[in-house]
């Protein structure tokens, strides 16, 4: 049986599914709840295991156990308007009556004082901690194309700096395919070239295949080289997968000599456990987890640096390689690898993205709670006419609207930078007053945004300012979220155990006076302390944007001290 035959008859046995709410009709006492609710279950009808409240990267869950999902559901439906649940590590612990301008729900996942897997491991087997990943925990999770602007406007960056803007002819290699790295080939064919990749669960390729994220499986690397070379002549996208642990097929591409343009990876290494070691299947892996996790662990961690190694040696050929937030480099040099060659390729934000950052940009996103994709149609025009300077965001909306299906709710991401998403946000608002969607729109992030998080092998790597672990920043944004009266605010602490710190935030536009009061705040601030961060950190792109001389908005920020390393202060003069 071929390989695609063998796709097609494999039909996955469906345990459990949940689909979000659509309508007008509502469950709980308002908007603001429900809108938290539809929210959770987009989360559950895009998770990848959702009969184990599992959304994606290996372990990311909504709740802690089907028991707190259910009384998470029951708490939003009863929830007053001036109440506010109480969310720890995916269990509900408290409704507390607050007010009517608080957020609807506040949660923290997987905080733990002097964290490390084998610790996480042990309080979560003791049923008292999840692993949050970014959009699991709080429920904001839009499926495959979450991320793929991020890694659209990656390849842009490369594109830019090395391919004289184009990448049409140009191969992407790269690996894993799943709720977030399936976006890959997709975004690469975007750019008009071609991407392969390559996971060991067929499973996880059927579902890009199905949302149309992947072209054609392969039969073997030979084939996917052969069909990538092809299409790359005759410049044409395509998107291959070929099924494959990431450190063989590396090492075989390698080894025949294939040299890609670009190579990176998207496997889980910031999640050991579900990072699946070479010469296991999927089913191998599972009973070995189950049997023996300190041995699966070395066995992961074999494969890492299996993989990363032969990344450098690509690395060392001139191949455009770098490290996509995987935390892989980390696990590798907390492994033993030597710190040199560890860190060798570049992380992706402080190589491509940062710059985004410094305006304020990064992941936002909007979802139709209508379930309408009308909706989400009326939306894309408005964003075209309203932003219709901002090559960035008109370039990316227009492919976007032809290229990404709907998963879900409608819903859409855009790297909006600040005094944009406010803008953004106010005119939703209005929209949905005037009676021209049919139902509130719901607002959120990635948490890996201009302000949101700390990760010092990743979102903040190689900061100018040396302030790669200062985690206040974070912090500081879930603060003034709450004070901007969001809807949801989340407090993490995750990604590569022990050293990510980040906040999630939701906000809902329902067409009220209170909804635009609240934006007005919330957009305001959460871009805005990005912005902040970067300036204060000496980057001169984020420094103007503070000062009202941006690209995007001439609303500034009010800095009361500019910090420099070389400033000293002595005590005020007086008479």
């Amino acid at each position: 049986m071929s390989m695609n035959e063998t796709l097609n008859s494999q039909k996955p046995e469906i345990l459990y599914s949940v689909k979000a709410g659509r309508g007008s009709t509502l469950r709980c006492k308002g908007w603001r709840q429900e809108a938290i609710l539809r929210l959770l279950e987009n989360n559950m009808e895009n998770a990848e295991k959702p009969e184990e409240l599992v959304i994606y990267g290996g372990i990311g869950k909504a709740a802690r156990n089907w028991e707190s999902y259910h009384a998470i559901v029951q708490s939003l439906k009863d929830l007053e308007e001036d109440e506010t649940l109480v969310v720890q590590s995916g269990m509900p612990v408290a409704v507390f009556k607050t007010h009517k301008y608080a957020p609807t729900v506040v949660m923290a996942t997987t905080n733990i004082m002097k964290p490390s897997w084998e610790t996480f491991y042990d309080l979560q087997d003791k049923n008292l901690t999840i692993f949050a990943q970014y959009t699991a925990a709080p429920w904001e999770y839009i499926g495959t194309q979450g991320v793929i602007q991020g890694t659209f406007e990656t390849l842009s960056a490369i594109a830019r700096l090395h391919y004289e803007d184009s990448l049409v002819g140009k191969i992407l290699l790269t690996a894993g395919a799943g709720g977030m790295g399936g976006n890959q080939t997709r975004a690469m064919a975007m750019h008009g070239g071609v991407g392969i990749v390559c996971d060991a669960n067929i499973e996880i390729i059927r579902r890009r295949m199905n949302v149309g994220y992947i072209d054609v499986l392969a039969e073997s690397l030979d084939e996917a080289i052969e069909l990538a070379q092809e299409a790359a002549r005759a410049k044409k996208s395509q998107g291959i997968a070929v099924v494959g642990n990431s450190a063989d097929i590396f090492e075989e591409a390698y080894a025949k000599g294939f040299m890609p343009d670009i190579l990176t990876s998207m496997t889980p290494a910031h999640d050991p456990i579900s990072y699946l070691p070479a010469g296991y299947t999927p089913e191998e892996a599972n009973e070995l987890r189950r049997r023996d996790r300190d041995l699966y662990l070395v066995k992961a961690r074999e494969t890492m640096i299996r993989e990363l190694r032969v990344t450098n040696e690509f690395f060392d050929k001139g191949v455009h390689a770098f490290e996509y937030g995987t935390s892989l480099r980390k696990e590798c040099r907390d492994a033993g690898m030597p710190e040199e060659e560890a860190m060798k390729i570049p992380g992706f934000v402080a190589e491509y993205i940062r710059p985004l950052f410094c305006e304020g940009r990064g992941p936002f996103r909007w979802i139709c709670l209508s379930g309408e994709a009308s909706d989400l149609a009326k939306i894309d025009e408005m964003v075209l006419e309203k932003f219709k300077d901002d090559l960035l965001v008109t370039r990316w909306i227009n492919l976007a609207k032809k290229h990404i299906p709907i998963e879900g709710l409608p819903a859409r991401i855009c790297y909006l930078g600040f005094g944009q998403r406010k803008e953004f946000a106010l005119e939703i608002n209005e929209m949905v007053k005037r009676g021209e969607l049919a139902g509130p729109v719901a607002f959120s992030r990635d948490n890996l945004d201009s302000g949101s998080i700390v990760n010092p092998t990743f979102e903040s790597e190689k900061m100018l300012d040396g302030g790669d672990l200062i985690s206040d920043w974070p912090v500081l944004n879930g603060l003034l979220n709450a004070i901007g009266m969001c809807d949801l605010i989340a407090l993490q602490a995750n990604y590569s155990m022990g050293e990510a710190v980040h906040t999630g935030v939701t906000m809902i536009a329902d067409g009220t006076d209170e909804a635009t009061m609240r934006l007005s705040v919330c957009m305001t601030v959460d871009s805005g302390i990005g912005v902040v961060r970067h300036a204060q950190a000496g980057y001169q792109v984020a420094k103007d944007v503070a000062n009202g001389k941006g690209n995007l908005t001439s609303e500034g920020i009010k800095i009361p001290l500019w910090w420099t390393p070389k400033a000293t202060f002595g005590p005020e003069k007086t008479e």
